[in-house]
């Protein structure tokens, strides 16, 4: 919330009233104020305190007295009063521990259709956890953080370029599938200039994120350019508030796996570039298994870039090439408030620290038969799975991800998960990499979430995409969209030879299971 505390009009004797501004429901909210003007005013999770001023009564008399607001007083429906506040109770040396809670209820977009008016497009439903695997069959079809852009180093010409590709490409209201060209907008040198302006951020930057809430978090994409824009359209996204966005009051992590199967994959990683340039503190993205070029090489990519860009994907110097170098620098983990880590993949079993992450040293190729621990910490960053169920422990070969009996791939369960989190002071996992038909899903009680954001995962799935906001108070809410209706036009591309990895299997969200 923010929260305008009190003063006073042009009129003596009349005092402005506290304004609460809820975020979740953009609405303003007023009721009495502290009855104070000139005061000085400051927060403190959900409670505001003032000192000092003047009282409306008598105005020529400093107060020397403190007062608090509880703002919960108003989440509770109650209306908040200022009660004096003894100064040494200001001071606490033991803070309660922050839990962390799961929203009962999800915020669900409803489909997107060509023959549904947009004003229903639009709408955003309340739905509890318990109905969502039901709820696709029904639907038609702070501290505010400050964008940093003014003080980016880089060169005049980058940010430039940043601009004009967000003025072309973060369209969340006038979108048009079917109005998108065939050749990309830029030329290619356009594309290399602004991978390299992007990459000369992301090296700067450490391999570990250092992230604050509130923060939006979003999982695979995979080039599904339309999705991010209708839940930037519904959610706002990471831009000015000028552009109707939220860049101000947000940080955002995004946990990979921008490009390949999707026909837009250019369009999804030219934008996140660009918005990293611009937003280089707020904007986090974190590299998944497809940003690899043995890996995009055959499932999608190389062949968007050939065909919209006339990219020779061969030479060292192509967009294909460049970007792929690019993706060798990209962080492999964000840590939230020293809370809550995220990663594309998982754990493994060879990653027992944030250590070691931190050991290993960009630019990483991957390498998928491995030959040393440091290239197996990398493939269990980007390929590991957990196990099916909360009562599979340990970790295991993980044939489903490695057809080929490579030896690298592994499935981790919920014992592993506890004691990561137990041995790194840490209250949460969340990664993405596994198509979830909720977009979300739980595993290891909870201490574990997937979120997936792309929908219809190769429309095959039929799946939900979700993004998870997570709230000062560490509230995490989902925020659902669902696939668009079949009449509209699909952007996944239709390859035999690719098939999609399967979903996780609905029964791996054991809340009520328990292990030692």
């Amino acid at each position: 919330m923010y929260a305008v505390v009190g003063g006073r009009i042009s009129s003596v004797g009349k005092p402005l009233p506290i304004s609460l501004y809820d975020y979740k429901t953009r609405r303003w909210r007023n009721f009495p104020a502290f009855g104070r003007f000139r005061h000085a005013a400051w927060g403190h999770d959900y409670r505001v305190y003032a000192f000092g001023g003047f009282e409306h009564s008598t105005p020529s008399t400093c107060v020397d007295k403190f007062v608090q607001l509880d703002l919960t007083d108003e989440l509770r429906g109650v209306e908040p009063k200022a009660r004096p506040v003894e100064e040494k109770k200001l001071v606490k040396k033991n803070f309660e521990k922050p839990v962390f809670r799961l929203s009962a209820l999800a915020q669900v977009a409803m489909s997107y259709s060509p023959d549904v008016p947009n004003e229903i497009q639009k709408m955003v439903l309340p739905i509890p956890l318990h109905k969502l695997q039901d709820e696709h069959r029904k639907l038609i079809p702070s501290n505010p953080i400050l964008h940093m852009s003014a003080q980016i180093k880089s060169k005049e010409a980058g940010l430039k370029l940043a601009r004009l590709v967000i003025s072309q490409l973060y369209k969340p209201k006038d979108w048009n599938m079917a109005k998108m060209d065939k050749m990309f907008f830029l030329k290619p040198e356009s594309v290399i200039e602004l991978i390299k302006e992007c990459q000369s951020v992301v090296e700067s930057q450490p391999t570990i994120c250092k992230v604050n809430t509130p923060v939006k978090i979003f999982g695979d994409i995979h080039g599904q350019y339309s999705d991010l824009m209708r839940f930037f359209d519904l959610w706002r996204g990471p831009v000015d508030f000028s552009l109707g966005g939220d860049i101000d009051s947000f940080d955002y992590v995004f946990l990979g796996d921008y490009v390949d199967r999707g026909m837009y994959s250019l369009e999804t990683i030219c934008l996140l570039m660009a918005l990293k340039i611009m937003y280089p503190t707020q904007i986090h993205l974190l590299r998944g298994n497809h940003e690899d070029k043995f890996i995009n090489n055959i499932f999608g990519f190389s062949e968007e870039c050939a065909e919209r860009l006339r990219d020779d994907v061969e030479e060292p110097t192509s967009v294909f090439s460049t970007i792929n170098q690019f993706f060798n620098w990209l962080p492999l983990a964000a840590v939230i408030d020293s809370k809550i880590v995220c990663l594309h993949g998982g754990i493994g079993y060879t990653v027992n620290s944030l250590e070691d992450i931190t050991r290993l040293t960009r630019p990483l190729e991957v390498v998928h038969e491995t030959f040393t621990m440091e290239q197996q910490v990398l493939i269990d960053i980007l390929w590991s799975d957990p196990t099916e169920s909360d009562r599979e422990m340990g970790t295991h070969m993980n044939a489903v991800r490695d057809p080929n009996a490579t030896g690298s791939i592994y499935s981790f369960g919920p014992d592993r998960v506890e004691k990561f989190l137990r041995q790194n002071k840490l209250e949460l996992i969340v990664r993405g990499h596994e198509c979830v038909m909720d977009g979300f899903e739980r595993f290891a009680k909870g201490q574990l979430i997937t979120v997936f954001s792309a929908t219809d995962y190769c429309r095959k799935h039929k799946n939900a995409g979700a993004a998870l906001f997570i709230h000062k108070n560490y509230e995490i809410v989902p925020r659902l969209i669902y696939p668009p209706d079949q009449s509209a036009q699909s952007s996944w591309m239709e390859s035999e030879k690719r098939p999609p990895t399967p979903m996780r299997s609905k029964g791996s969200e054991d809340l009520n299971s328990s292990y030692t």
